[in-house]
């Protein structure tokens, strides 16, 4: 019998009992001996598609066809009115801890969530707690297209593309086909995948990567995309941080707006939370930025937050190309890896045993598990004990 979903939503003093334990008798992610800190200069290349024709398609379309795209896909073409700052993107990826997955500030650590790029995406159609797993038997590449973009088998298998290890098909391909298609549905489809591929996973420039189809061919089923492109995004991060240079292959423009969100001088900035129409990646894109800062996102409604799942004492994101996790015990592999579909197993039934916590009232964020701000409060209070033993 299939196990029942499971969302346990918890007291933050239960939550905070239950993370120093788990400190205590597990220690911490890191390798002994290692030693958790900032390294010198890393150089990322933020290097981009041009979105040129897509923003020209975006803005020919009619309002009928604009809302089809919205309530399918949610709040992605926004995205495309955001300049990536090559020079604070930088800036800000020398801050990203990779030994702890977060961003880390001097004495603090931030990290985007779950909900937050969800409700930065506000898409209707999700369901946020129906996670994307790559499929063990994936199907035929050829017949997936053929199916999202509604063209024969020769027409497809004349325009997939081969690149290093995966196959792809041309985003001049695609864009010529959303001009002509007669199916406003497939036009549709064909523009969202073309976000996906050349701005959310933008692997290859100038080509749609077959990882990314094979997600977006689950979009249907009404899979979160969210923690596979905030995984994305980690995996990224620390890639370039732990050799020193890359390309970062995630969102930019996604991780940019949730960054500067927390920005926002809050006194001066009328939020709509309450409003089901109110968009705040819309608002935020729309909003000029300010030199005082809260350092809190105020356009998040008071909400819980997942911070673990099932047996895990993690949250593990599957990215589309392997796994990552976002809390104290690390753990990243790959799908190319001796008994991974043991482990997507593991992973997939984990988030059906999600537990949640109460959002802490100072913010709309919590305050990462495996921060150091945690481990420190945890051995002051081993040193406190031993010494009262004493």
């Amino acid at each position: 019998m299939e196990n029942k979903f499971l969302d346990k939503v918890e007291n933050n003093a239960v939550v905070r009992i239950w993370l120093e334990k788990t400190q205590l008798e597990k220690g911490d992610s890191l390798s002994e001996g290692y030693t958790s800190e900032l390294w010198d200069f890393t150089y990322i290349s933020v290097r981009q598609n041009n979105l040129r024709e897509l923003k020209e398609i975006w803005a020919q379309w009619d309002n009928e066809t604009k809302q089809l795209f919205y309530y399918n896909y949610g709040d992605l073409p926004d995205l495309l009115d955001i300049k990536v700052d090559e020079h604070l993107f930088r800036a800000l990826a020398q801050f990203w801890n990779f030994a702890y997955s977060c961003f880390t500030f001097g004495e603090v650590d931030l990290v985007p969530t779950i909900e937050e790029y969800t409700a930065l995406l506000r898409c209707p159609r999700i369901q946020a707690d129906k996670v994307y797993s790559k499929a063990v038997n994936i199907p035929n590449f050829v017949k997936k297209l053929m199916n999202i973009l509604g063209m024969s088998e020769q027409w497809v298998s004349a325009r997939v593309k081969q690149k290093g290890d995966s196959k792809c098909i041309p985003w001049k391909s695609l864009c010529d086909l959303i001009l002509v298609h007669l199916d406003t549905k497939k036009k549709v489809d064909i523009f969202a995948l073309s976000i996906f591929g050349l701005m959310i996973f933008p692997r290859t420039l100038g080509y749609v990567d077959e990882a990314v189809i094979d997600l977006f061919d689950r979009l249907d089923k009404r899979v979160t995309p969210v923690p596979a492109i905030l995984a994305e995004a980690f995996r990224s991060l620390s890639a370039c941080r732990s050799t020193g240079e890359g390309r970062f292959i995630g969102c930019a423009q996604l991780l940019l707006v949730w960054f500067h969100s927390h920005f926002w001088k809050v006194d001066k900035v009328s939020y709509r939370v309450v409003s089901e129409n109110y968009s705040p990646l819309k608002e935020l894109v729309a909003t000029p930025r300010h030199e005082d800062v809260e350092w809190k996102a105020p356009w998040m409604v008071s909400d819980e937050i997942l911070y673990r799942c099932g047996d895990f004492d993690w949250v593990p994101l599957l990215r589309i190309w392997g796994a990552v996790g976002y809390t104290p015990l690390l753990s990243e592999f790959s799908y190319k890896d001796d008994g991974y579909k043991k482990k997507i197993r593991e992973v997939t039934n984990a988030w059906k045993q999600i537990h949640r916590m109460k959002r802490l009232a100072i913010g709309p964020m919590m305050i990462p598990e495996y921060n150091e701000w945690w481990s420190k409060r945890v051995n002051d209070n081993i040193a406190r004990l031993r010494e009262e033993d004493i």
